[in-house]
């Protein structure tokens, strides 16, 4: 009952919207924050086209005042919301949007990137501007207090009620529970898990062990407050980040021929779709703009309302300030990583490449598909049975009967088994025959022998998709490129972590105030460590449910604020308060 509650749920906040044929949708909650970022872009006036140079240089430090009101440096306030921004979605969704949309899936990221530039800068500088500071008191100066629960308090919270007014609390308090209930969830249990079984995977480590160890990381830097968290996520961000991108740049090096053909492909297959592994059809050009939107949106965060609560803390008196700061996140979250990682899949060969795979028939990643003149698309209806000869499926009318896919493509042979690490083709050994049941979840030979797991060669997406592509890319220099993306996931799910536990602290103190600080942590490190030991495919949804949620009442505070955002706007770059502070 839990589960088909939560499926609802999520079929309401990303499934349903616009339909565009083929069963499939557009949903509202990307049509509000793609419109937003338009609206944002033209109130604003290309803001984050005329005020990205200043971004870079108030980045630098170059006009910091240690005086200023705030927690940490604008360098750090950034790196703490990169910190959040940069992880899964840079490696796994990006994957994932060029897996089922092709190549023209990263043209429409770029678009919601350029677009999250004006929404980001929006909602950190209507932050900024309604943020609480609350000052030490002599005692408290210079003390564990101080850095235990902050100067500084903001986020959608403070400026939905004090921007909008008392009657408008209600939708503050909603959004300050929905995004406690994503920061335990999306933004910690699902990373610790991630980081388990990754390391089970390839390394062969208890995932309690993992849970433990990742635990306690997360808890010696989280309950050192917010100045830790910047210091931690100052160093950790941009070293993490370099690893990744020295990588996938070092996978374009070697294969440079490649570039200009793949830029070519990304702007014809955006507006014309070619037959890839979704398929093609009525709905192609709609499924790559779709994916390509929504892993764009999902990547940057941009209108969920998560960084403007750790830009809050910065140190300044000017709100527009950490406004052209908070623009550079989606430029290099989007428009730079995630562009690497695009190029790299795609330039490696990795893309729709089959490779030896186990096919677990209980795994999300099996489906069952219709092949035809019109593309591959999925089946309504799950077959009784398919019948299986000699490793290859007996479908005596494809147009209509349902085949085995896996990862949305059609599997063309199955194998009982996969000899040495089941790296190469010539690895899988003997052709299967007998009946796969789908409902039943096993394959039966006919000699009467079960079977959960068989093997073939498949398709890749998400992670290990990213994965295989830095295998293939790297390999003029050995055979170990995956590690590099393996490295990443850690480190990005653990900075991941460590910013959310600072979002949900945040919203924890507005809520119930500073008593309620160390509770909050207390548990956010025991959904860590319960996160590493758990499957989470249901609060994995959980999470994404809230997290789809706590986009509606932030965008519409933003909106309704926009008046207040133009204003400090204008008059920022009227005054040019910072060429005062230079001279100073």
């Amino acid at each position: 009952m839990l589960q088909t509650i939560v499926d609802t749920l999520y079929d309401v906040v990303w499934t349903y919207g616009i339909p565009i044929g083929g069963g499939q949708y557009i949903p509202w909650v990307v049509l509000l924050l793609l419109g937003a970022g338009i609206y944002f872009t033209l109130r604003l006036a290309f803001v984050q086209i005329r005020q990205f140079p200043h971004g870079l240089a108030v980045t630098s430090g170059q006009y910091d005042d240690p005086d200023d009101p705030g927690d940490v440096s604008h360098f750090q306030a950034l790196t703490t919301a990169l910190s959040a921004t940069l992880g899964i979605g840079n490696i796994a969704g990006a994957a994932l949007a060029i897996h089922v949309g092709g190549p023209g899936a990263l043209l429409w990221m770029w678009v919601t990137g350029i677009l999250g530039m004006a929404t980001k800068y929006s909602e950190v500088t209507i932050a900024q501007f309604y943020r609480n500071v609350e000052e030490p008191t002599e005692a408290e100066k210079g003390t564990w207090q101080q850095t235990w629960k902050g100067t500084v308090a903001g986020g959608p919270m403070y400026y939905i009620e004090k921007g909008l007014g008392s009657n408008w609390k209600p939708l503050a308090i909603f959004f300050a529970v929905m995004l406690i209930i994503t920061s335990f969830l999306t933004g910690n249990a699902v990373q610790s898990n991630t980081v388990a079984d990754v390391m089970n995977a390839e390394f062969g480590v208890a995932v309690w062990l993992s849970g433990l160890v990742l635990a306690t990381i997360i808890a010696l830097v989280i309950l050192g407050g917010v100045t830790a968290i910047g210091r931690v996520t100052g160093i950790l961000v941009p070293v993490m980040a370099a690893a990744y991108v020295i990588g996938a740049l070092l996978v374009l090096a070697f294969n440079y021929t490649e570039i200009l053909p793949t830029l070519g492909s990304v702007f014809t297959n955006a507006f014309n779709p070619s037959a890839g592994v979704a398929g093609t059809g009525a709905g192609a050009f709609l499924l790559t703009f779709t994916y390509g939107v929504q892993r764009g949106l999902f990547s940057n965060e941009a209108g969920m309302g998560s960084a403007p609560i750790a830009h809050s803390a910065a140190k300044t008196d000017e709100p527009a300030s950490e406004g052209v700061v908070a623009l550079l996140e989606p430029f290099i979250d989007t428009i730079t990583v995630v562009t690497l990682t695009c190029l790299a899949i795609l330039v490696s060969g990795a893309w729709g490449a089959e490779v030896p795979t186990e096919f677990n028939f209980d795994s999300g990643n099996a489906d069952y598909r219709v092949e035809n003149e019109g593309g591959i698309f999925p089946s309504s209806d799950t077959p009784e049975e398919i019948r299986i000869e000699n490793g290859e499926q007996q479908v005596p009318n494809p147009d209509e009967d349902a085949q085995f896919a896996w990862r949305q493509a059609v599997v063309s042979s199955f194998y009982t088994s996969c000899a040495n690490d089941c790296d190469e083709a010539e690895d899988l050994q003997e052709p299967f025959t007998g009946t796969l049941y789908p409902t039943k979840e096993v394959a039966v030979a006919d000699d009467g022998t079960e079977y959960q797991v068989l093997y073939g060669e498949g398709v890749r997406s998400g992670a290990p998709l990213t994965r295989l592509a830095f295998e293939r890319g790297l390999s003029p220099l050995g055979d170990w490129g995956g590690y590099v993306v393996i490295l990443s996931v850690l480190l990005f799910a653990i900075s991941t972590s460590i910013s959310w536990s600072y979002y949900g602290d945040r919203c924890a103190y507005y809520l119930f105030g500073e008593r309620a600080i160390f509770p909050y942590k207390v548990v956010f490190v025991l959904m860590n460590f319960t996160g590493a030991v758990t499957a989470l495919t249901t609060i994995w949804t959980i999470g994404d449910i809230a997290l789809g949620i706590v986009i509606v009442p932030n965008l519409i505070g933003v909106i309704l604020l926009t008046d207040k955002v133009k204003e400090i706007t204008d008059d920022y770059g009227a005054r040019k308060p910072w060429l005062e502070e230079s001279e100073t």
